[in-house]
């Protein structure tokens, strides 16, 4: 059986909605002292009109009569084209007054200063982790919104213990390394063997005989000419499964040089896979400039030996929470907007650019909605997910507790990349949903260049359960630059985000999701078909 892709019909013609016409002229004309309300004017006559499938003619609804007299498909799908931006300025004055609100606030910074200073990192497991959400949770209800609560989410729970990798020959010296996420641990006296440098699983395949009673180094750079997830991409399976590469062909331990596009000898952790066929062996990130250190000696024809030792181990599965809380919509409350980042984060630094920034930056700005009085159609739903860096279990949780409610999931939106310059987004849905997002896109002129791009598949790791249940999910994309600078080490820490910045991401995701939950009709999806 096969499955394939297929968007939902589109309505032939809208019914004429002249009073929506009417009600938009009126809100208009009104003064800055009642722009508070303007966005209900544009828009409350449309509420009594015959729904459309497709949002972006919906969109226009009262503001070009002609396209109610279309008298085909195709003729109303062309009309809607050229009219959808003057559909999408209806939401001009609302989207200013929100833009000018959030970029006149720091709190969003201040508030994500608070929790990493107060808790540090949050590791799953932690009991760091659940005082955060604590906290959160009670933040939430004194900021007023509602149905704050947590939802339980079954994690794994790694510890890392002491660590540390020492060259042996043919010098010593102390290197930097951090262990991997679900990497065993070594005997208590370590383990000290030669290295054999490879740079690639081609190359270990082919230097196979070699490896074995050998640590094996992989030294992969991080390319510097592209950009940096696409590298990343290319990259990270080096670190994910090096550790069975090596223990197939009879390695003692794994090293990866760290995936980082830059380094001043700080590791970057991650997580890491076992081979259910393969010995488990221990396994380690290096410093750029350790790994690259081990192989200029290698090649130079020096025997290289390092001793590993680990203290790293599994405990049973723990209890954590998925934090949820919503502003409720005002005439669609079972129509749900998502919009989040995850709140756990690696046991180095202090999780702040990832992704504490995230995760508050989309918090405050349903946060800001409320304070500006500015109550959507459907329901804004605030989701931090617990357990992305070890699984994304909590992604999967949510998908499983709100199973019955996703064919009512308008949209779901995650910012997990570091809350740096706004650049645009990821888009995982239909044509006529981006057409619709770009001329929201086109509102955020005060953030800055603004993009909508198309992406195969889940923009993000939580929304990857969602999007394989046929949701509309997007991601916030910013500056790459500085991201694999800092990510997963200790050098995670809130000044590298910049509090104008956050600034504009709260107000890029606040437009995006008030203006989604309060389109009159929602985004069209992709559908399945099997035959």
């Amino acid at each position: 059986m096969t499955i394939r892709a297929f968007l939902l019909p589109v309505p032939a013609a809208l019914l004429c909605l002249a009073t929506a016409a009417r009600a938009q002229d009126s809100a208009r004309a009104q003064d800055s002292a009642r722009a508070r309300n303007s966005v209900r004017a544009e828009h409350g006559a449309a509420r009594d009109s015959v729904r459309t499938r497709d949002p972006v003619r919906a969109q226009r609804a009262g503001i070009a009569e002609d396209s109610a007299r279309a008298t085909s498909a195709a003729g109303a799908q062309d009309s809607g084209r050229a009219t959808v931006a003057r559909g999408a300025h209806a939401y001009a004055d609302v989207a200013g007054r929100i833009m000018e609100a959030a970029l006149a606030d720091s709190s969003a910074y201040a508030r994500m200063v608070r929790l990493v200073d107060r808790f540090g990192n949050r590791p799953v497991g932690s009991a760091r982790l659940e005082a955060a959400i604590d906290w959160i949770i009670e933040s939430m209800r004194a900021d007023g919104l509602a149905n704050v609560r947590g939802e339980p989410v079954r994690v794994p729970h790694w510890e890392r213990g002491s660590e540390s990798a020492e060259l042996v020959a043919p010098r010593r010296a102390r290197l930097h390394m951090l262990g991997l996420g679900r990497s065993v641990g070594t005997r208590a006296k370590g383990i000290t063997a030669p290295v054999l440098v490879v740079g690639s699983f081609d190359e270990l395949a082919r230097r196979a005989a070699e490896a074995r009673g050998k640590i094996v180094l992989f030294d992969v750079p991080f390319a510097t000419d592209r950009n940096p997830f696409d590298v990343y991409d290319d990259v990270v399976r080096y670190r994910v499964d090096g550790a069975s590469a090596a223990a197939r062909v009879g390695a003692v331990a794994a090293l990866v040089r760290s995936v980082a596009s830059y380094s001043i000898q700080s590791p970057h952790t991650g997580t890491m896979r076992y081979d259910s066929t393969t010995r488990r062996i221990p396994t380690a990130a290096l410093s750029v400039e350790d790994a690259e250190l081990i192989h200029r000696l290698s090649d130079a024809g020096a025997r290289v030996v390092v001793r590993l030792r680990m203290g790293a181990r599994m405990l049973a599965d723990a209890t954590s929470r998925n934090v949820v809380a919503e502003l409720p919509g005002r005439e669609r409350p079972d129509e749900v907007v998502v919009v989040g980042g995850h709140i756990d984060s690696w046991d180095v630094g202090e999780g702040a650019m990832d992704d504490a920034g995230g995760a508050v930056a989309s918090w405050q700005a349903v946060r800001l909605l409320r304070r500006l009085g500015l109550t959507p159609r459907r329901t804004v739903r605030v989701v931090l997910w617990t357990n992305e860096e070890m699984g994304g279990r909590g992604g999967l949780a949510y998908r499983d507790r709100h199973a019955a409610e996703l064919d009512r999931h308008v949209l779901a939106v995650e910012t997990d990349n570091g809350v740096f310059a706004p650049r645009g987004f990821a888009f995982a849905g239909s044509d006529a949903a981006a057409s619709v997002l770009r001329q929201v896109a086109a509102l955020l002129d005060r953030v800055g260049p603004v993009t909508v791009e198309r992406s195969a598949e889940s923009p993000d790791a939580d929304l990857e359960p969602l999007v394989d249940s046929h949701v509309p999910a997007i991601g916030l994309r910013v500056d790459p630059s500085r991201y694999f600078w800092f990510h997963h080490s200790e050098a995670d820490t809130p000044d590298k985000l910049d509090p104008a910045e956050m600034a504009r991401c709260v107000a890029a995701l606040a437009v995006l999701t008030y203006v989604v939950a309060d389109l009159p009709e929602p985004l069209p999806r992709l559908a399945r078909a099997t035959r």
